[in-house]
């Protein structure tokens, strides 16, 4: 454990000045920022709605693109940058020649990369509440402060967090191995856009393939809808995909230490 903490703590000071780290503050605040103007400027046209429904459109906005495109290909760079300094400066084999497990090693760098995808992921809810609350107060017309749905939020955001790992695991050992940025971005970015094209399209086995996971987490909220907008905020976290997001992460994880231990890693 004292060596898993160590590799954890260096990579926390290895990657605090690098924008895979900052990127998991400022997508987050960035996305929020311009949520957060739209929603200024066109407040006239928003003002006959009722709270919920604008807390539904102000989520939403952000849920949308997050489920398809922005949190798979935010998933790759992060699984990407973790392993790219050791890759940059070819330092892998010293890196697995300390005094420390290669198991703590390894596993450091996996988890510090779940770690930022959950603190980007924990600042979406903060932003989206945040600045959903000062609308309220910069425009008291709409109001946003007549319902609260944290709650909510923060089930959906975890479900989103939960729905990545395998996309993370997966993209983690490719990025192990492959120094190159484009080998594992390419095959990234052709799964997602596949993951979202089953997912989108309601294929009843798309729940067994990792890339399609964000994509359905957010579908199934809205799945029994029926007209109902209040319907949105009854959310199931642990559905199928879920699970298998997580069997997928933890059995490649598992043989991801495997074949680092067996094979060299350059």
């Amino acid at each position: 454990m004292k060596g898993f903490i160590l590799s954890f703590r260096s990579e926390f000071y290895k990657s605090r000045k690098t924008l895979g780290f900052w990127a998991s503050v400022m997508l987050p605040l960035f996305i929020g920022v311009l949520l957060f103007v739209g929603f200024y400027t066109k407040s006239e046209k928003l003002v006959s709605m009722p709270p919920m429904m604008l807390w539904l459109q102000f989520a939403g906005a952000i849920l949308g693109i997050m489920g398809s495109l922005v949190l798979p290909m935010y998933i790759i760079f992060i699984a990407y940058s973790v392993n790219s300094i050791e890759h940059r400066a070819d330092t892998w084999k010293t890196l697995f020649n300390l005094p420390i497990p290669r198991w703590s090693v390894y596993a450091a760098k996996f988890f510090y990369a779940v770690f930022l995808v959950f603190v980007c992921l924990a600042l979406f809810v903060l932003f989206t509440i945040g600045f959903g609350n000062l609308l309220s107060i910069v425009k008291p017309e709409l109001r946003f402060d007549d319902f609260h749905m944290e709650k909510e939020l923060a089930q959906i955001y975890f479900k989103l967090f939960l729905s990545s790992l395998g996309i993370l695991s997966i993209q983690f050992l490719l990025s192990l191995f492959w120094a190159d940025f484009l080998k594992p971005m390419g095959i990234g970015f052709i799964c997602t856009i596949a993951g979202v094209v089953a997912a989108s399209k309601g294929w009843e086995y798309s729940y067994l393939f990792p890339y399609a996971h964000p994509m359905a987490a957010i579908s199934s909220m809205l799945k029994n809808n029926h007209g109902d907008p209040s319907n949105r905020l009854q959310i199931d976290v642990f559905t199928k995909d879920v699970f298998v997001s997580m069997a997928v992460a933890a059995v490649v994880f598992i043989a991801g230490y495997f074949i680092v231990q067996r094979k060299s890693v350059k």
